[in-house]
């Protein structure tokens, strides 16, 4: 195999080589401290959204189901429904605590899962993919420094928000809420490890994110198949998914510690592998060498380029949106049953969703929240461009004939024009899930779309300005996830409902449409795109 070498010998000269053979390990902890440093603003915002959905919950389930015998009826409907199984899991527990590990625990697991391979590649793969691992290593640095600085990054982020979930949740029950937290970190990690294994095999940190990705989907998905079949998680798919030992782990119900020692012996088998591969390759290289491209035709334009970058992102989000939008339709008319009967549930729903029938309210209520789901693409595809930049791949496209509005018109047209494409499937899914309302639900899903341009245009003008503070572009984005999503619950006043742009649109299906916020939101992101690119037609490049 060619991209690979038996040697242990670092490219980067023989004085790195010695340090790399005698002390592999040399340097950790001052690129331990980097990588913190690096990541102190999307760490902590990505453990404070995740911590603050988990600890939020017991109490907008209190004001939902404020009595026992309220709570148990829910866990036997919830049991005795294949779909809402699927979807959340088995209940273990009826108590507050229970109901909130049933409730959130699979989606905090997939969240930490997701900001744990995020930390570890960016801290492995693409810096080497940028040339800067090599020039480190030229110092002393040892061999496997690198990788465990990344691995302990991953490793911090995962036991703090450990930490917040478990003192957040202590008053519903200290073991259980120790056990949610671990469980929830442990899940982190163990995709922390197999992110550094896949970062190993490939030679392009977009691949190496795409993989582990497909790794954290399959997972969820093989969870979801054993749980449909089962209502007590004994399936033997739900037992080979990560995210199934977490809902086993059985948190505020009887808690099974044992299963801990699954995520143990998960972590270290794949932690050692990782380290295995990384001490027989040299560094930049990869087992499996990217496939050359062609040099025209195909990429004979910026745009052409743009696509052949985000393809791979575009394909995934539409195949995860019409799988959700399924998902969500087939639970339809089960939760409409089920929330039909009590008044605190109807009130949230209605706030979600409008104050239509309790079927077309909750629809209008999964819509939205595809809705603020889909803002999360149009934010990593437009920072694809701030990627580009800082990797400093775009600086030798422009010395070309190629202009700056020319090369970020291609990227600014996938990520504007994938949202309407995620949003249709994603319509077009929950249409079929439900059975019926395929006009209403696709249009219902075509009216979100001026909302996430506007994210997306204040993404655009963030990068724009300068890149340091393009990422503050994600915690905007963060910011209507977590407002549509507790924000019904908790009762929010709506001043602070309208910071997001989904506060302002019509509740469809089943409300009445209103043209006028549709057109504002579409002008607001119009503006902001247009100041964006003017921003960024007048500063200089990182470098």
């Amino acid at each position: 195999m060619t991209a690979t070498t038996a040697s242990t010998t670092s490219t980067a000269g023989p004085f790195s080589a010695r340090v790399g053979g005698s002390r592999p390990l040399a340097g950790t902890g001052t690129l331990l401290r980097f990588a913190l440093r690096r990541d102190r603003v999307m760490m902590p915002l990505w453990i404070g959204v995740t911590a603050l959905m988990v600890v939020s919950l017991p109490a907008s389930l209190k004001s939902v189901y404020s009595t026992p015998a309220e709570r148990a009826a829910l866990a036997r409907q919830m049991l005795a429904n294949g779909s809402l199984r699927a979807t959340y899991g088995p209940v273990f527990g009826d108590s507050l605590g229970g109901l909130t590990a049933w409730r959130i625990g699979a989606y905090a697991g997939v969240l930490a899962a997701i900001m744990s391979l995020i930390v570890v590649v960016r801290h492995t793969r693409d810096e080497e993919e940028s040339g800067r691992q090599e020039l480190v290593s030229a110092a002393m640095v040892g061999r496997r420094a690198p990788l465990t600085a990344a691995l302990l990054a991953a490793l911090v982020a995962n036991g703090v928000l450990a930490l917040i979930v478990t003192a957040g949740l202590a008053g519903q029950g200290g073991s259980g809420a120790l056990a949610l937290g671990l469980g929830i970190g442990a899940t982190g990690m163990v995709f922390a490890t197999m992110a550094a294994i896949v970062a190993q095999l490939t030679e392009s940190a977009r691949l190496a994110k795409g993989l582990t990705g497909g790794l954290i989907g399959a997972a969820f998905v093989l969870r979801a198949a054993g749980d449909s079949a089962t209502d007590d998680g004994s399936s033997v798919l739900t037992w080979l998914s990560p995210i199934g030992w977490l809902e086993n782990l059985r948190a505020f119900a009887d808690e099974r510690w044992w299963v801990l020692a699954l995520f143990v012996a998960a972590v270290a088998a794949q932690g050692t592998a990782a380290y295995a591969l990384a001490g027989r390759r040299d560094v930049g290289m990869s087992f499996l060498p990217t496939r050359p491209g062609p040099a025209a035709g195909r990429l004979g334009s910026a745009g052409a380029l743009a696509w052949r970058l985000q393809r791979g992102s575009v394909l995934g989000w539409s195949l995860g949106f019409l799988a959700a939008g399924a998902a969500f339709g087939g639970i339809t008319k089960g939760a409409a049953d089920l929330v039909g009967g009590n008044a605190k549930t109807r009130e949230i729903i209605e706030r979600m969703g409008g104050q239509a029938g309790i079927t077309d309210a909750f629809l209008a209520a999964m819509v939205g929240m595809l809705g603020m789901v889909a803002a999360l693409y149009i934010v990593s595809s437009v920072l694809r461009l701030h990627g580009e930049e800082t990797s400093q791949r775009a600086e030798p496209l422009l010395a070309a004939a190629v202009g700056r509005l020319r090369w970020a018109g291609g990227h600014l047209a996938l990520a504007f024009g994938g949202t309407v494409l995620i949003m249709l499937l994603g319509g077009l899914g929950l249409a079929l899930g439900y059975g019926s309302e395929f006009g209403p639900v696709l249009g219902a899903c075509l009216v979100q779309v001026p909302a996430i341009w506007t994210l997306g245009g204040l993404a655009v003008l963030l990068y724009g300005l300068s890149p340091r503070i393009a990422p503050g572009a994600w915690a905007t984005a963060g910011l209507a996830l977590l407002l549509g999503w507790i924000g019904p619950a908790l009762k929010i006043p709506q001043s602070v409902m309208d910071l997001s742009p989904f506060g302002h649109l019509p509740k469809l299906p089943g409300g009445t449409m209103t043209w006028t916020p549709v057109l504002v939101l579409t002008a607001i992101a119009v503006a902001l795109t247009a100041a964006g690119l003017a921003c960024l037609r007048r500063r200089d490049l990182a470098t």
